[in-house]
């Protein structure tokens, strides 16, 4: 699959329709976010001290992940940097119906692949209970997806000052 294909993919598994998107706009909602993907390594390495307890505070996250760009207000008033992420992020995966510029689109992609070397090396981790590999994956795979998330926020500028065609 993809690196499109996977991303859209996982919009639709979030069913983000449009309302979703603009609650998931909120800065409360992309902040609350980023440490997800830390909490659920986390929560998954706690096995090694609260066996299969560790599975509740895991399932909490997965629905916490799914409730959580619906359970936020639509942000009010000039949208500051977590809400032209997501805005931008709303242009990249349009990209096939409304292209990007070029060096986005690089920086997207090879940032896509950063965050996603990351994910074997916290699988490693987690499955072996290694907890550098487990603290390595994470942080390779949340800080590349934070720095495509700054990508995104100059996409979105970018389409603002007219550069290209801005069409949410």
């Amino acid at each position: 699959m993809r690196a499109g294909a996977a991303g859209r993919a996982i919009a639709r598994a979030m069913a983000m329709d449009e309302a979703t998107w603009r609650r998931h706009a909120s800065p409360w909602s992309v902040w609350t976010r980023v440490p997800i993907l830390p909490a659920l390594a986390l929560a998954i390495f706690s096995r090694a001290w609260i066996g299969w307890w560790a599975l509740l505070p895991v399932a909490l996250l997965v629905v916490w992940t799914f409730l959580n760009p619906r359970v936020f207000a639509p942000p009010r008033g000039p949208p500051g940097w977590a809400t032209r992420a997501v805005w931008g992020e709303r242009l990249w995966l349009a990209r096939h119906e409304r292209p990007v510029p070029r060096h986005h689109a690089e920086a997207a992609r090879r940032l896509t692949l950063a965050s996603g070397l990351g994910l074997p090396i916290l699988a490693y981790g987690l499955i072996a209970l290694d907890g550098w590999a487990t603290v390595a994956g994470t942080i390779l795979a949340a800080g590349a997806k934070l720095w495509f998330v700054d990508r995104m926020v100059w996409l979105y500028d970018e389409a603002g000052e007219g550069r290209f065609t801005l069409d949410l």
